[in-house]
């Protein structure tokens, strides 16, 4: 409703009429802050997502809403709707006056995490072709896992090892369960956090993935599977290890 002045033609006195408007005026349409672009929220949450994977985020991490609206080159109003986003999947949560936190993994989402990754990644290796694509990405992760451990750069070897991961459920040829894939990567990398000694995890699994790869080329899909599953059973138990003598 806009309050609108005329002059009476009668008296020649102004007069106050009410009518509607359903179109705001300039002044009341630049205090109201549009919503950020849907797909401008989607590839900062993306590059969120992507820094949680690289393990550049870390378990338990005070996200600076000013500092990664400057590193990331959006608004605040574009960040809140990208932290949002990732607050339903569960990568980040809010505190009340306190602000925006890294997820910090317990034993549920542990086991729920692993039992995810035994259904995608084993029926993936066992039913995959023989010289798909994503097994020469597989041969390439454990390359840079193996020059990575070679450095004591164990940052590097977790990040390999997710490009590892990332190229067994490629070999399933479905965009929609490699894009649920990188949520789960997400969650895995910040279990990963949580070890003292990540060398510990992954040191034992860099000839685990080199034996997998080697059995895929070598057309044995079946005991690619099988040697996955025993990974993952293995790893599962290190991680929840490590989470009960943190006390979570």
């Amino acid at each position: 409703m806009v309050r609108a002045i005329r002059t009476d033609a009668g008296t020649g006195h102004a007069q106050a009429s009410e009518t509607d408007d359903p179109c705001p005026t300039d002044d009341r349409r630049a205090s109201v802050t549009p919503a950020p672009p849907p797909a401008l929220t989607a590839r900062v949450a993306e590059d969120l997502r992507d820094r949680i994977i690289a393990g550049e985020l870390l378990p338990g991490q005070r996200l600076s809403e000013s500092a990664l609206a400057e590193d990331l080159d959006v608004s605040r109003n574009t960040l809140r709707e990208a932290f949002r986003l990732l607050t339903k999947e569960g990568l980040l949560r809010h505190e009340p006056n306190r602000g925006v936190f890294v997820t910090v993994p317990d034993h549920a989402a542990v086991i729920d995490i692993y039992r995810v990754r035994r259904l995608v990644e084993c029926r993936a290796l066992a039913e995959a072709q023989a010289g798909h694509p994503a097994i020469a990405r597989m041969r390439a992760a454990v390359a840079d896992a193996l020059a990575g451990r070679e450095a004591g750069d164990w940052r590097a070897v977790g990040s390999a090892n997710m490009a590892f991961h990332a190229a067994i459920v490629d070999l399933a040829d479905s965009a929609r369960l490699a894009a649920f894939h990188a949520q789960v990567a997400a969650e895995l990398r910040l279990a990963f956090g949580l070890l003292d000694a990540p060398e510990a995890l992954h040191a034992p699994f860099i000839d685990d993935n080199l034996e997998i790869v080697e059995a895929l080329e070598a057309g044995r899909p079946d005991e690619a599977a099988r040697l996955l599953d025993a990974y993952l059973a293995r790893a599962e138990r290190i991680i929840l290890g490590a989470l009960s003598r943190k006390g979570a």
